[in-house]
C-alpha cells in the first residue's frame, strides 16, 4: 500500500472520505494500470478523469494530431496544441493536472502486430476509438489476453458503452458477421 504525502492526501481527500473508496481504494487506484486507445472526443475526458482520480499508470495511444476542428469536443487539447501529436498534448495535460501519475504516450496506431505487446501489462483497456476494425481488434486482443475492457462509442447525438469482463459476452458477440481481427 503506497504512503501518500500531505499533498496527495489533500488532493484525494474527497475519495478518502468515501467509505467505498477510502485509503484502500485510493491505493488500488494508485497501483492501477490503464491503457487508453484514442485521445479524441471520448479519450480526452477519460484520460483527464483517470489522471485526476489518481490512477497511477496510464498509457494513451493515438496516431493523429490535434486539429482546430477537434477543440470543441476534445477537451484535453488547446489551441496551442494544433498540429501537435494528440498523445503529446494529452500527456502534458494529464501530468499538469496530476503530476503524481505516470503517463506513457504512444504516437501511432494500434495494430494486429503491436496490440498484444502494448496491452499485456495493463489491468484494463479503454476503447475510445471511432473505428469498428480497431474496436474489434481491442475486443479480440482483450479476449485472448483475458483482460477486461470498457468500450465507448458515439454517433451524432447517440452514445453507447459496454464493459467486457473475461468469460462474458464480448463486443464481437454484437457483431458476429464481422471478419475476425487477429491480435
Amino acid at each position: 500500500m503506497p504512503l501518500f504525502n500531505d499533498d496527495e492526501l489533500k488532493r484525494y481527500s474527497r475519495h478518502l472520505s468515501l467509505p467505498e473508496i477510502g485509503i484502500d481504494g485510493q491505493s488500488k487506484l494508485h497501483d492501477a494500470k490503464v491503457f487508453i486507445v484514442g485521445a479524441g472526443g471520448l479519450g480526452s475526458p477519460v484520460a483527464l478523469y483517470l489522471a485526476a482520480a489518481g490512477v497511477g499508470n496510464i498509457c494513451i495511444i493515438d496516431g493523429d494530431v490535434v486539429d482546430l476542428s477537434n477543440l470543441q469536443r476534445q477537451i484535453i487539447h488547446s489551441t496551442a496544441d494544433v498540429g501537435r501529436a494528440k498523445v503529446e498534448s494529452a500527456s502534458q495535460s494529464m501530468t499538469a493536472l496530476n503530476p503524481g501519475v505516470k503517463v506513457e504516450a504512444v504516437s501511432g496506431l494500434l495494430t494486429a502486430d503491436n496490440a498484444e505487446s502494448l496491452m499485456a501489462d495493463y489491468d484494463i483497456i479503454v476503447d475510445a476509438t471511432d473505428s469498428l476494425s480497431t474496436k474489434l481488434l481491442i475486443n479480440d486482443t482483450c479476449v485472448a489476453l483475458g483482460k477486461p475492457f470498457v468500450h465507448g462509442g458515439m454517433y451524432r447525438y447517440m452514445g453507447q458503452a459496454m464493459t467486457y469482463v473475461p468469460g462474458s459476452p464480448c463486443y464481437r458477440c454484437l457483431f458476429a458477421g464481422e471478419e475476425p481481427v487477429q491480435p
